[in-house]
């Protein structure tokens, strides 16, 4: 089964065929490919070059870090996202280093970084499935997160199932079609609501 985007304009073929699975393979990740990975986030554009985003990443090999992780998951996505092969913890810096201000855009940037690295993850074959159903408060107690610092996001990295593999009532969302609503509706020009690139 494809879930191949069908973009109503010529797209790069890692955004057509990124999507966010439920059922993952047990099969690790190499070291190496993770760290390719996570690079791809280093890279990503950032306001004042802050870098606000770190990561605390786990992979199920490390059965106590991942344990970890997976605790600070919200219950619903405790049980499919322990079966993926690596977890990771998204979270920002608060506040910009060359000022002490409040940064306003830092979870924008984080999700720039988590885009890039979803952009490098596919090329290599892997799928991220993100996720804000965290807690951050337990994610501050188990990992000792200081002050100036919260977690934002979770991410599920690894490579696709099986068709049919996973919980049935995840299934339907694996197998369903993809869809989004047409540029007309969030592209706009100099008019609130009124399509800024003109007709498609």
């Amino acid at each position: 089964m494809s879930k191949e985007a069908t973009p109503d304009h010529p797209v790069h073929r890692y955004i057509s065929a990124r999507w966010s699975p439920y059922a993952f393979s047990p099969r690790l990740i190499p070291r190496e490919d993770l760290f390719s990975i996570f690079e791809a986030a280093r890279w990503a554009a950032s306001s004042f070059n802050e870098q606000p985003w770190r990561y605390l990443v786990a992979s199920r090999d490390r059965t106590e870090d991942f344990e970890k992780i997976l605790s600070c998951l919200l219950e619903g996505n405790q049980t499919w996202a322990r079966e993926v092969p690596t977890l990771a913890l998204g979270c920002i810096k608060t506040s910009f280093t060359h000022n002490g201000r409040f940064n306003r855009v830092a979870q924008h940037d984080l999700g720039l970084a988590s885009a890039t690295l979803t952009f490098e993850a596919t090329s290599r074959g892997v799928y991220v499935h993100q996720m804000a159903g965290i807690r951050p408060g337990k994610a501050r107690e188990v990992f000792s997160i200081p002050d100036g610092f919260e977690a934002v996001t979770a991410l599920a990295l690894g490579y696709r199932a099986d068709a049919g593999a996973g919980a049935p009532e995840l299934r339907a969302r694996d197998e369903g079609s993809r869809t989004r609503r047409p540029q007309s509706e969030f592209v706009f020009g100099a008019e609130w609501g009124k399509p800024g690139l003109g007709s498609t």
